[in-house]
């Protein structure tokens, strides 16, 4: 570990305790109309396009939850169920699933409507992401727990551990291998 890496591990080790808060209170919906500038070669809308509705409203989330600013560390999964077109209302639905010390995985669900009928939304995609809760110069700090308030909540806080256990194998693993390849003489 660096020691810059170190320094920031030991002050949020010393952090005072942060009362938790619960999933509704900062549970968001972004919502959207699709036009054609937000469209791809197909006619449709671009995935980048719902990609970036989908960061923006679990960045509200995180910066809900967190009380400041918090970055995007990563997005675990981006599943496109429907393709979306001009003319939908799009609701983006985030909630922060899991808290660790500064990191915070938060939930979208995508929902579609035709903007001029009553029937109801149907989902047209899901996404995972990670942020980080950052201070003033860029340095990590803590966050309160999140606090499930439901069983949906309690599910989707133990499918984020699982998540995060996943995602802590993949780097160790990872990071083993570009190890073992140095070591054997190959550079990357």
């Amino acid at each position: 570990m660096t020691d810059q890496a170190e320094q920031a591990s030991a002050a949020l080790s010393a952090a005072p305790e942060i009362p938790g808060k619960p999933t509704s209170a900062s549970r968001t919906t972004l919502s959207h109309i699709m036009t054609h500038s937000d469209t791809n070669l197909l006619g449709t809308v671009h995935g980048g396009v719902i990609m970036k509705l989908v960061d923006d409203a679990a960045g509200a989330v995180a910066g809900r939850h967190s009380g400041g600013p918090a970055v995007t560390a990563s997005m675990d999964e981006m599943a496109f169920l429907e393709p979306v077109r001009v003319g939908d209302l799009v609701h983006v639905k985030a909630q922060v699933n899991w808290t660790g010390r500064s990191s915070m995985e938060v939930g979208v669900r995508v929902m579609a409507e035709r903007w001029n009928e009553s029937a109801p939304a149907t989902q047209v995609g899901s996404a995972y992401l990670v942020f980080a809760a950052v201070d003033a110069d860029g340095k990590p700090r803590t966050v309160p727990p999140v606090l499930p308030e439901t069983e949906k909540d309690k599910r989707r806080y133990q499918e984020a551990q699982i998540r995060r256990t996943h995602r802590l194998a993949r780097r160790r693993a990872i990071m083993e291998l570009r190890e073992r390849r140095v070591a054997e003489g190959y550079e990357d």
